[in-house]
């Protein structure tokens, strides 16, 4: 990732805390955490990874409230970023809090094994 994509990766994520969390607070989803904000070359798409701990709704279903709410999102952003586009923004849930949750419950296992 080129340096300018970087900064304009960091910019955003930092716009976009704000209004996707208050999103998250005003549907029960839990304590949210946007992991990263990944940028295509040209600055068009951004994909925005975040991650949910004890909510009230899923994943799948937060992810159609964000797309629901999309052009007000990138409507805070215009108004907060300087940049010649809004990037269109693609929203992903980062599993890899649930992955290592995973790895480490299988660790714990296979050592209780050893054990006895």
């Amino acid at each position: 990732m080129s340096i300018r994509a970087e900064k304009v990766s960091n910019e955003i994520r930092k716009a976009i805390v704000k209004p996707i969390s208050d999103l998250a607070n005003e549907h029960n989803a839990g304590l949210l955490t946007i992991t990263t904000v990944h940028i295509s070359k040209d600055l068009r798409v951004a994909r925005v990874y975040f991650s949910l701990m004890g909510g009230k709704i899923g994943k799948s279903q937060f992810i159609d409230i964000l797309e629901l709410n999309k052009s007000e999102i990138r409507r805070h952003l215009a108004n907060t970023l300087r940049l010649r586009f809004v990037p269109d923004l693609k929203f992903f849930y980062d599993d890899t809090l649930d992955t290592i949750e995973h790895i480490d419950n299988l660790l714990k296992k296979i050592k209780s094994n050893d054990s006895e």
